[in-house]
C-alpha cells in the first residue's frame, strides 16, 4: 500500500504545481495506463515521450510491482488519481 501512496503523492505533485493547474491529457492517460494496462501497450504508451531507455526500463520495473495490486485495491486509486485532477481544475 506504501507505493500507492507514493504514486499519489507524486501525481499531486505533478498535477497541482502552481505554475500550470492543466492537467497534460497525455500525462492523465499514462497515469491510468499505469495502474490498469499490460506491460507491451503500456512501453508503447510511454514511447510519445521520447524518454530514454534507462528511464522507460525504470518506469516498467516499477509498473511490475504495482501489477501485483489487486484490481480491486487499484480502483480506489484511480478515484484518487481522478479527484486530484478534478481538484486541480479549479
Amino acid at each position: 500500500m506504501r507505493l500507492s501512496v507514493c504514486l499519489l503523492l507524486v501525481t499531486l505533485a505533478l498535477c497541482c504545481y502552481q505554475a500550470n493547474a492543466v492537467v497534460c491529457p497525455a500525462l492523465l492517460s499514462e497515469m491510468l495506463g499505469f495502474l490498469f494496462i499490460d506491460e507491451p501497450v503500456f512501453k508503447l504508451q510511454l514511447a510519445k515521450f521520447n524518454a530514454s531507455p534507462e528511464d522507460v526500463a525504470a518506469k516498467l520495473e516499477v509498473k511490475k510491482c504495482t501489477d501485483q495490486i489487486s484490481l480491486e485495491k487499484r480502483g480506489p486509486v484511480e478515484v484518487a488519481l481522478l479527484k486530484i485532477v478534478e481538484k486541480c481544475k479549479k
